[in-house]
């Protein structure tokens, strides 16, 4: 299929928004969905004009039936999905375990865990019908190992990589590849708020080998690239995206 049907969950920002464009650039059939509904309709346009068929559909991936409505909505209208791309998460409020609180516990894993497993319950249930189709979820670096301040965002980050690989498994025989990405640090408004503030973000790019910081456009590119035929052997697959940061 030389146009392919696709739904990016958190495409308003970041690596999300950068996604969707690598995918409209292909024109592709691209699905937004965030809980913005002016930004997200403004996205649509933006993909538009670069030659794709683009759709918003507003969407809590922590609300089952947002989510279910969002797979539906997409099939209904373009009458398939090829590929879901997993990208809406939070990182949370950086803090010692001793000083997080089960509100924020919630505001993690809803997103994260429980948002994740929402959106790969509906996405496979529509790809196990059609016989194929590509999952690529976005997980992290703090999917691997820990660290300290960041032990809710790191532990739905393993989360992550255990639902990549237990739902790969599952479908590997019928046709569907689940794999996920996972970055190093990524210039975002994401992680400016994680490290408190553009500055300390940019720090960061002391921790990596290659001596900078990512670009969304580089994420995207590995997504891209998980989601085409040229991947086709992959399958619950954490590829790391991370400038050397995690080759020690």
């Amino acid at each position: 299929m030389s146009e392919r049907v696709v739904i990016v969950t958190g495409a308003l920002a970041g690596i999300g928004r950068a996604t969707a464009k690598a995918f409209a650039l292909d024109h592709d059939s691209v699905v937004v969905s965030g809980r913005r509904d002016e930004e997200g309709k403004a996205l649509v346009e933006e993909l538009r004009a670069l030659g794709a068929k683009a759709e918003f559909i507003r969407a809590d991936v922590g609300i089952e039936d947002d989510v279910r409505a969002l797979i539906d909505g997409t099939v209904r209208t373009f009458g398939r999905l090829d590929v879901a791309v997993n990208n809406a998460g939070f990182t949370g409020n950086p803090g010692l375990v001793t000083e997080q609180t089960d509100e924020e516990y919630d505001r993690v894993f809803d997103t994260n865990v429980r948002g994740l497993f929402f959106s790969l319950k509906h996405e496979l249930r529509v790809m196990t019908e059609q016989g194929f189709g590509s999952v690529i979820n976005l997980s992290s670096t703090f999917g691997e190992r820990g660290g300290p301040r960041a032990a809710l965002y790191a532990a739905s980050k393993h989360a992550v990589n255990g639902l990549t690989r237990s739902a790969a498994l599952e479908v590997a025989d019928k046709g569907i590849r689940v794999n996920a990405v996972a970055p190093g640090p990524v210039a975002t408004g994401g992680l400016n708020r994680f490290a408190g503030g553009e500055a300390r973000a940019a720090t960061l790019s002391a921790t990596v080998p290659a001596g900078r910081l990512g670009q969304v456009e580089e994420i995207a590119d590995v997504i891209t690239f998980l989601a085409s035929d040229r991947a086709r052997f992959m399958t619950g697959q954490i590829v790391g995206v991370n400038g050397g940061r995690t080759a020690a």
